[in-house]
């Protein structure tokens, strides 16, 4: 019975388990309410969250260009750093739902084109104003002009126009889009007082923190914001801070040598030995992120499909998953879509290393000469190394490729969307919608390929207006076809989500929408003394 009732208790801890259903388990294995209503009071007393101390990070993804403008947000470091000031209206769940925020409750008309969103009482701004529904429609105002150049402009190219009403917020969509509450959870729509237009990088929103030090590429720190309209609910610590460490080995020796508490991006092949250190835990968890290597399908010579379609095939995905993840992950299909995704596309023939069919299509591309591969350790874990055996993968094929190592400062905003052939990685968005608009449909600010296909965009508004999940499932099937076979991004593995927490830190919650607890690691977790 022990062991059953251990079962039961650690059930509640996770929150399997309610408090009902615990007293009614417990009750038919024959033990006393008084005990166990004992238990209950012990697991709530270890699960409290405890509050003060300075909550440390140490994190890959930071650059000196980094701005504290939501629309810039591009690294994980500004993004992390994001989450501690800014509040958005929805936030995504490890489950895969939403939650609400600013946004105290949301609904659509019958054909998903007109939504209204009502904005809560009593939240307010660091600078001590109220957050008010002008304030919403002025944010998504400007990640909708393409003058801000914000990384949402891809999903918010379907809104035609936004009005406040009241405490509400109607939007009126150009095509129905049944995922609207979805695309509200991106991390570049934090609300700001009148949207930031303002001043944008002020750094100024309604989040459990305020912003106290801005070093970008350096540091990044704030202190708790003591009007919080959630209380204590996030934001356990006095302070957060955030240090750049974009070498893999420093952020190790700084988990070790508790410098910080936690670190993001841990290599796979170093994985065993961190677990050997006494209080490090590994958090990993199978995510939507992904590694990929992306042509530009404008520019010669990858505006040639043959080309694409012999370095696709020159990919031995097997040994990438095998030497880069250690297993830590799962192959890849040439579209962005893993099988964690509601209405994943199934019945897509794999594709595999067959260096007989890249030499055909490479000879057939009239193609000759070295191609230029850049690369950096920035880009991903491991990055280089990749490059590296695609490189001798190519070689089995005929192809030669010269691999050029990158800076990793600044990698991001000279190298990724500018140079014709690079590395690169993504996270996971919060469905294929989100994903496909941010960074293939033809005129999202992220079209890190410059795929530019009638067809796929006329699929993808079909998709975001169908009810019926079967046909929906079709559109985003063939929508994967097309992007596997006539894309410019070579997308050989799904990686997990790899990060490390200290001695004493509660409270980190796995999720598969990108690392560090989706980038909410410092106001979700705690230090225990």
């Amino acid at each position: 019975m022990s062991q059953e009732l251990d079962y039961l208790t650690r059930g509640v801890a996770a929150g399997r388990l309610s408090r009902r259903e615990f007293l009614g388990r417990a009750a038919a294995l024959g033990v006393s309410a008084t005990f166990a209503t004992s238990l209950l009071a012990g697991v709530a007393k270890a699960q409290a969250p405890q509050k003060g101390g300075i909550l440390k990070a140490g994190l890959r993804g930071g650059a000196a260009t980094d701005s504290l403008d939501p629309a810039s947000f591009l690294g994980g470091v500004p993004i992390a750093f994001g989450k501690c000031w800014g509040e958005l209206l929805m936030e995504m769940t490890p489950e895969g739902g939403f939650e609400y925020r600013i946004a105290e409750e949301i609904g659509s008309s019958k054909d998903a084109k007109t939504w209204t969103i009502k904005v809560r009482k009593g939240i307010q701004f660091h600078n001590g104003k109220e957050v008010t529904s002008p304030d919403v429609v002025a944010t998504l105002e400007r990640h909708s002009d393409k003058e801000a150049k914000s990384g949402a402009l891809g999903i918010m190219k379907g809104i035609q126009s936004i009005k406040a009403d009241g405490r509400d917020v109607v939007i009126t969509l150009r095509e129905p889009n049944v995922d609207l509450p979805y695309l509200m959870t991106d991390y570049h729509l934090i609300i700001q007082p009148n949207g930031g237009k303002d001043d944008p990088a002020a750094g100024i929103s309604a989040g459990p923190y305020k912003v106290t030090v801005n070093q970008p590429g350096v540091r990044h720190g704030a202190e708790k914001f003591k009007d919080y309209w959630q209380g204590d609910k996030l934001g356990h610590a006095d302070q957060v801070e955030i240090i750049v460490i974009n070498d893999g080995t420093a952020r190790i020796a700084a988990l070790q040598g508790n410098q910080v508490h936690i670190i993001n991006s841990v290599e796979p092949k170093v994985v065993d030995l961190l677990k050997r250190n006494p209080g490090v835990t590994i958090q990993n968890v199978t995510g939507r992120g992904f590694y990929c290597f992306n042509m530009l399908c404008d520019t010669a010579p990858f505006d040639n499909n043959h080309l694409r379609m012999a370095l696709k095939l020159a990919m031995d995905r097997e040994e990438m998953l095998d030497k880069i993840l250690r297993g830590y992950g799962s192959i890849g299909n040439d579209f962005p879509i893993s099988a964690s995704y509601q209405l994943f596309p199934e019945g897509i023939e794999q594709r595999a290393f067959d260096p007989d069919k890249a030499k055909f299509h490479y000879q057939k591309s009239g193609h000759s000469g070295p191609v230029l591969l850049r690369t950096s350790e920035e880009a991903f874990p491991g990055a280089v190394e990749a490059a590296q055996l695609f490189q001798q993968s190519c070689a089995k094929a005929g192809i030669a490729i010269q691999v050029k190592r990158e800076p990793s400062d600044g990698y991001w905003s000279d190298v990724w969307l500018k140079q014709p052939f690079s590395t690169c990685a993504w996270n996971g968005r919060s469905t294929q919608d989100q994903i496909y608009s941010t960074t293939y449909l033809s005129t999202a600010q992220w079209n890190d390929t410059h795929f530019f296909n009638e067809k796929f965009d006329k699929l993808l508004t079909e998709a975001r207006a169908e009810f019926d999940q079967d046909k929906r499932k079709n559109l985003y099937r063939e929508m994967a076809i097309i992007v596997r076979d006539e894309g410019g991004a070579i997308t050989p593995i799904f990686n997990q989500y790899i990060d490390a927490t200290g001695p004493g830190v509660k409270g980190f919650e796995k999720s598969p929408m990108r690392d560090v607890s989706n980038a909410s690691a410092l106001v979700k977790c705690w230090l225990e003394a």
